[in-house]
């Protein structure tokens, strides 16, 4: 069977396929289970012609977000959508294309390419908007009944303003509360309090990376690990970044009132950032970013060690 998704929000998609993942026979999963990075087109149609394992069910994930940006002409889609029609039914295939988060990037739907994999089991996952909190409150739940917990509305709540909508980020502060109350299973407002991201931390830590003031950064930073996954360090000064980018890049050519609706920020926080901003090099700002990113791949795709430093090492190169 195929199955295409595509989005900005890679937990969505990470979660459908571990999913399918479950069905396979655990004892050959090196086997059976292939992934595959943006293969080139000769590659990607051999990958869908693929015939299954000798023993169970063969499951192989194929990002393609790169193929759907690139020209095809007819009789290459002619050729993938009769791959696609003869696919062996012992191998199931999901193709994949991850938007990076808050890149405003879009899937072009005019694409042929797009329009003949949408035909299979095809899915947009998105990232949930911070004011859908009952959408969020799902999400939250279903973390917390995986775990074996049960957690108040009022935590829910105080844990979406703390960490915001970040899946991967509200999942793994639900781990960590699982662990801090074990053998306890009841999450209240006071756990989140307690152990939860402080925005106010966050922010102290993220104006001294801003001001390159690295000595005092990296003590924030181990004050925080002490209360905060990496991941969600790493999130939260992600976010900060981008804004600080945005802002430095416009700010001659927009009002503070024009900027604070394009970064959804209250005009006169706007006036304050920018003000610290004033002596920031635009281009150390997006040397930090990039090695951000490069971090949370290596974070999110099991290749880094430890954590924590592979978070410290992305924000004082």
């Amino acid at each position: 069977m195929i199955y295409f998704l595509y989005g900005d929000e890679d937990f969505i998609i990470q979660n459908k396929i571990n999913e399918l993942k479950k069905r396979l026979d655990k004892n050959i999963l090196d086997i059976n289970f292939k992934t595959y990075d943006n293969p080139q087109y000769v590659d990607f149609v051999s990958l869908i012609r693929t015939q299954g394992a000798m023993f169970g069910k063969m499951l192989i994930v194929i990002e393609i977000l790169d193929l759907l940006k690139s020209s095809l002409d007819d009789k290459q889609i002619k050729e993938i959508s009769n791959a696609l029609e003869n696919n062996n039914d012992s191998a199931d295939i999901v193709l994949t294309a991850k938007i990076p988060r808050d890149s405003g990037e879009k899937v072009d739907k005019r694409k042929k390419l797009f329009k003949t994999l949408s035909k299979y089991n095809c899915e947009e996952c998105l990232t949930i908007p911070p004011y859908k909190t009952a959408d969020l409150s799902l999400w939250i739940k279903g973390f917390a009944k995986d775990k074996n917990l049960k957690i108040s509305q009022e935590a829910i709540d105080l844990l979406i303003a703390r960490v915001g909508n970040n899946l991967w980020l509200l999942n793994s502060e639900m781990e960590k509360i699982r662990v801090y109350l074990y053998p306890k299973d009841i999450v209240e407002k006071s756990v989140i309090e307690e152990i939860c991201v402080n925005n106010d931390d966050i922010f102290a830590f993220s104006d001294f990376v801003m001001k390159n003031e690295i000595d005092k950064a990296l003590l924030e930073y181990k004050k925080l690990l002490d209360t905060t996954y990496p991941l969600v360090i790493l999130a939260n000064l992600q976010k900060n970044v981008r804004t600080w980018i945005t802002l430095k890049a416009k700010a001659s050519k927009l009002s503070e009132f024009e900027l604070s609706k394009l970064v959804g920020m209250h005009e006169y926080r706007v006036k304050l950032t920018l003000q610290k901003l004033k002596n920031v090099d635009l281009k150390r700002l997006v040397r930090l970013k990039k090695n951000l990113t490069e971090a949370e791949y290596r974070i999110k795709a099991g290749l880094s060690q430890d954590v924590e430093d592979e978070v410290k090492y992305a924000f004082v190169r």
